[in-house]
């Protein structure tokens, strides 16, 4: 919704605007690849014109309204399990804390992993129905990693009331089931277990937020999607959904 018709691909390399924090970013996916960690982009060069260039990672991403491919237990799994290497690589590269990193959708309380914060379908790269690669990580900051598994279960679950997950996701999913599909799939400890549903209406209410100041700020991407995905009213209703059903969260999530 931010880069809409100014990412291009050339052969293996992407170019796309570079992010405020581009420096401080490139010298963290790079040091990804030091750790092994071979699923995100490898950062090739910044341009004098404020864009960025990266290596192009092949695949399938998965695009609203989102495919049942994409929504299985199998896929969901491989994506709890690709946030966890993810993080574990993070925790050995220490977070620039020169950058400003964007604090939008970061962690409230802080952290020493740099956090991805928008682990959602079209930022997933599949092969062969599994979760291969991450992609976008332009909001990425300091966090916890509960954190960011609760940013990805508002996605991947989803963390919706069956009227918003109606109109982006196929019919039939099971919250319950599918919440502890992906606890197991990043392997949750029973603390954080027990933490997920609240960090959850947390993130939810970061998002509302980050949606308000775009439409705030006139944004049209983000004016057309309040309009066409129910107005205010949708995030109220969420928000009550998660509110009323924390019990049945925590339930589902017991080791």
């Amino acid at each position: 919704m931010v880069n809409v018709g100014a990412v291009f691909r050339r052969g293996a390399v992407v170019e796309r605007p570079a992010p405020r924090t581009a420096r401080a970013l490139h010298a963290h996916l790079a040091a990804l690849g030091e750790q092994g960690f071979d699923a995100a982009p490898t950062p090739v060069a910044l341009t004098s014109d404020g864009r960025e260039r990266l290596t192009y990672l092949p695949g399938d991403v998965a695009l609203p309204p989102f495919p049942r491919w994409a929504m299985t237990e199998a896929a969901l799994s491989s994506v709890g399990s690709l946030l966890r290497r993810l993080h574990e690589a993070c925790a050995r590269i220490p977070v620039d804390r020169s950058a400003e990193w964007p604090r939008a959708l970061s962690d409230p309380a802080g952290g020493t992993v740099l956090c991805h914060n928008d682990v959602c379908p079209e930022n997933v790269v599949f092969r062969d129905g599994r979760a291969a690669a991450l992609i976008d990580f332009d909001l990425a900051a300091p966090g916890r990693p509960l954190w960011d598994v609760a940013m990805t279960a508002r996605y991947w679950v989803p963390m919706l009331d069956p009227t918003s997950a109606s109109a982006l996701y196929p019919a039939g999913l099971d919250v319950m089931a599918r919440l502890r599909v992906l606890a197991d799939g990043y392997g949750l400890s029973s603390q954080e277990r027990a933490e997920l549903p609240e960090v959850i209406e947390q993130a939810t209410a970061a998002c509302r937020a980050f949606v308000a100041g775009r439409v705030a700020e006139g944004d049209p991407g983000y004016l057309r999607a309040l309009s066409d995905r129910g107005g205010w009213e949708r995030w109220d209703r969420v928000q009550e959904w998660l509110t009323a059903h924390r019990g049945r969260f925590a339930a589902a999530l017991l080791p």
